[in-house]
This record gives C-alpha cells, sequence and structure tokens, in this order.
C-alpha cells in the first residue's frame, strides 16, 4: 500500500451504496468546471501528486490506446493504474491498478471520500456566500479514482479523457507528464462544437506546457484539424510526435479526406503491418519506428486497425520514459494486454462478436475489419444495433445497412439511447431487411439466442451485450 491517507474521516459506504450517490450525481449532467475537481483534489491533500500521470484524449480509439499504454508502462517495470470510460459491466472496471479492476470495497472507499470532499467544499462555499458546485458524476468518479491510485502507490496513472479534454475532470490532475490525442470525429456535438475544428479546439487543451505530446493518425487530416494541434503546440512551446502510417492503406477508416502533410520538421512514428488478421483468433503483426528505436514481430490478436493504437501507445510510453523500450517486454504487453468490447468474441458457438464502434469514423475502422474476415456480405451473420440519439445516426445507419443482410434494432437503457424504432425506420430508409425491434437488448439477444451475430453500435451496446454473456 502507498504512504497516502484521507485528511479526514470517511464514512464507509457499500458498493451498492456508492452506485447509489453516482446515481444521484448524475441528473447535474456535464458541468464545464474544473475548480470543481480541483477543490474536491485538494480537500483529500492533493492524491493525484502522489504519482505520475498519462491523459489520453480522442474521439475514437482512446481506450484501446489507454489500455496498450498502461499494458506496456507495466511491463516496464511500473506499477501503473488505468482510469477508463465507460464501463462494459460494472463501475470497477472503470479503475484498474496491475491490469485489474479494483475491489468494490476500494471502490466504495474512493465514492465515499470523494462525496464528503465535496461536501466539505460545498458547505465552505456556501458559508461565503458563494454559489455550491454542481458535482457530476464524472467528477466523483474521477475523485474518486484519484483516491484510490494514490492509496495503491502505484508509480503512474494512465487517465482516459471521458469527453473532449479542456472542461474533462481528468484535466484536473496536477501530475501529467505526457498527452496523446488518437483523433477526431464528430461526436457529442451538442457539448464540444458542431464542427471537426471546433472539436479538435477542445481536445487540443490537454497539451500544456512542459507535457511530451503525441498525435495520433486520426488528427493528420484535414489539414485544418492538423492546424487545430500544431498552433496548440506552438503556443505552450511543445514539440509533438506525430503517428503516420507508411502504407495510407493502413489507416483505412482511421483518417478523414486527403493526404496527410509531411510536416518533415516535427519528429514521427510510424508503423508497418506485417500481417492482416483474415479471420478471428488470427494475430494483426506489425512494425513500429519511433524516434528513439524501431520494434518488430509486435502481434495482438486482433484487427488491423489496432496498429495505429498500438503505435500511438508505444510512442506515448517512450514519451514518458524519456526512453526507448524494452523490446521483448514491449511484444509480451501487446500481445496480452484485453481491450474489452474492441472486437471482442463474448460467445465462441456459434460466434457472438461486440464492438464499441459509436460514429461513423469507428463504424468505418469496424466493418473494415468485417470485411477481411467476410468478404461476402450475404454470408455475414445478423446485426444486432442499438445507437445514443446525440451521436451522427444517419452517418451510422449509412454504414452499417449494406454490410449486413439484416439487422435487429433494440435500445439501451442509457437516457441518450435512440428509440428502437427510430432506429429502424432509418436502416428501412436504406433499403436495409429489419428483422426485428424490441425495446430491450436482452429480448433482442433471445430472438437470436440460437444464431451467430455481431452487436454494435454504442458503448452501451457492448456492454449490454457483453453483460449478457459474461455476466
Amino acid at each position: 500500500m502507498g504512504t497516502y491517507t484521507t485528511p479526514f474521516e470517511v464514512a464507509t459506504l457499500t458498493y451498492e451504496q456508492s452506485l447509489k450517490r453516482l446515481h444521484q450525481a448524475l441528473r447535474f449532467g456535464i458541468c464545464p468546471l474544473l475548480e470543481t475537481v480541483e477543490d474536491m483534489l485538494a480537500e483529500l491533500g492533493d492524491p493525484d501528486l502522489q504519482f505520475d500521470s498519462v491523459q489520453i484524449a480522442g474521439t475514437n480509439g482512446k481506450t484501446s490506446t489507454s489500455r496498450y499504454t498502461a499494458a506496456i508502462l507495466a511491463g516496464e517495470g511500473l506499477r501503473t493504474a488505468l482510469y477508463t470510460s465507460p464501463e462494459l459491466v460494472s463501475y470497477t472496471e472503470r479503475m484498474e491498478v496491475g491490469g485489474t479492476p479494483v475491489s468494490e470495497e476500494a471502490f466504495a472507499h474512493g465514492i465515499a471520500c470523494a462525496s464528503e470532499a465535496g461536501r466539505r467544499v460545498n458547505e465552505r462555499r456556501s458559508a461565503a456566500g458563494e454559489r455550491p458546485y454542481d458535482i457530476t458524476e464524472f467528477d466523483l468518479l474521477t475523485v474518486a479514482a484519484m483516491v484510490v491510485f494514490a492509496e495503491a502507490g502505484v508509480d503512474v496513472a494512465v487517465l482516459e479523457v471521458g469527453m473532449g479534454g479542456r472542461w474533462d475532470a481528468t484535466s484536473a490532475a496536477k501530475s501529467i507528464r505526457a498527452v496523446a490525442v488518437t483523433g477526431i470525429g464528430l461526436d457529442h456535438m451538442r457539448i464540444l462544437g458542431d464542427t471537426l475544428e471546433q472539436i479538435a479546439g477542445e481536445k487540443a487543451a490537454v497539451i500544456k506546457q512542459g507535457r511530451t505530446c503525441v498525435l495520433g493518425v486520426g488528427t493528420a487530416t484535414p489539414d485544418s484539424v492538423e492546424d487545430v494541434f500544431l498552433r496548440q503546440c506552438e503556443a505552450e512551446g511543445v514539440v509533438p510526435v506525430l503517428v503516420r502510417p507508411d502504407d495510407l492503406a493502413d489507416a483505412e477508416g482511421l483518417m478523414h479526406a486527403g493526404t496527410p502533410r509531411s510536416d518533415a520538421e516535427l519528429p514521427h512514428a510510424s508503423f508497418v503491418i506485417d500481417a492482416r488478421p483474415t479471420r478471428i483468433g488470427e494475430p494483426l503483426r506489425l512494425a513500429v519506428r519511433t524516434p528513439r528505436a524501431e520494434y518488430h514481430g509486435i502481434e495482438a490478436l486482433k484487427p488491423a486497425y489496432q496498429a495505429a493504437n498500438i503505435t500511438c501507445a508505444v510512442t506515448l510510453a517512450e514519451e514518458f520514459l524519456g526512453r526507448q523500450l524494452d523490446a521483448g517486454a514491449l511484444v509480451d504487453a501487446v500481445i496480452a494486454c484485453p481491450t474489452p468490447g474492441r472486437f471482442d468474441v463474448v460467445r465462441a458457438d456459434p460466434p457472438v462478436l461486440i464492438d464499441a464502434c459509436h460514429n461513423p469514423q469507428s463504424v468505418g475502422a469496424f466493418l473494415t475489419a468485417i470485411r477481411a474476415i467476410e468478404p461476402e456480405v450475404g454470408k455475414r451473420p445478423c446485426l444486432l444495433c442499438a445507437v445514443l440519439a446525440d451521436k451522427d445516426v444517419e452517418g451510422i445507419v449509412s454504414l452499417l445497412a449494406p454490410e449486413f443482410p439484416a439487422v435487429v434494432c433494440t435500445q439501451t437503457n442509457s437516457p441518450r439511447a435512440m428509440v428502437a424504432e427510430e432506429l429502424a425506420k432509418l436502416f428501412r430508409t436504406q433499403g436495409c431487411d429489419v428483422r426485428g425491434i424490441y425495446g430491450l437488448v436482452d429480448e433482442a439477444v433471445c430472438s437470436l439466442a440460437d444464431e451467430a451475430f455481431v452487436a454494435c453500435g454504442s458503448i452501451t451496446t457492448a456492454g449490454a451485450v457483453a453483460a449478457i454473456f459474461r455476466g
């Protein structure tokens, strides 16, 4: 255990009680105010200063990149924590130490500490005649994670940004030494902006003086998006490392239209795919070249689109450590790293494949992997689909509809879920055969009980199906 202890007494919560606290906070939604988390952390004696942090933002690929980064740093001998969102099945999945989700007891303790810190901060604000903070669910989770990680005595925490970057709760951490942005897409447009450039500006805010920076392949195009990041780097005195594929075909579905500029004056990392998987369980094999080293024989039991995320993670780990990696440890870390909900087989026979793709870019990358496994649409299994209404639903449906012989439409229990009947109408306008419409994911899965199917459309869809098959 670490040497950190909370500076005040905290009531004991059960796991169920901690979830109730979180759900009570959810009604406040998203509050663009870092001071809330900053003041809560200060009240707790700055647990975030007990370890170094790495922060990863982006529309697509940030969860996988975060997981690979954590695995690589652990392979270098560091006691590593990982903070990701959202969970697939259990809230405890959001906080990992040493590659394992924290216990329900540790999770509940962290929430209790964060809740008490928020209560104390707001009590003091009220006494001073100031408006109390609206403390959100993500505020509580982020502060709780810092406490849990500090008490566990970790060396480094890998922090996945929840949304955007500028106002994300993870940005309140004072120990961030390295950042990465994996890519940009039209996501959370009601909050982050309705153009790629506006969204890029929100995510680029994680780039600050004194931090190393890696810009993934999804930041390369269009030029106007890359310009947002390069201007931020220049303003903060940061020289980024740009991750770019040697062959543009290796980044299919990961970049917007256009050819990346050479940006020859900046350091680059690149990758070459040596072997692509042509069936589930066959490895992806790639080579990675960074400004510090070349690594060969890296394998992952994942589709080809993960090559960009692995390369981003390799480069970010190097930038954090300030040195090249142990090649053998790197290979071992990547092949063993799990990426739940990312091209994830949750039942082997008949196969059920889930994927957390939730916008046109990630759907495009997912479909590239599907085509590699089964080129003929008519031979592919049925699609089970549910989406969130605040996404680019028409863009998602237009990509998925021609790629499957039939679809079952449903909706998750998220308050942001699109009604299944509305989703079915969109699939029908694309000429897709709608086999069924169900108000619950459980009902949709039951309708496909004895056959293979693919489930995607949102992270909550992947999580709901994973919960059914994995418990």
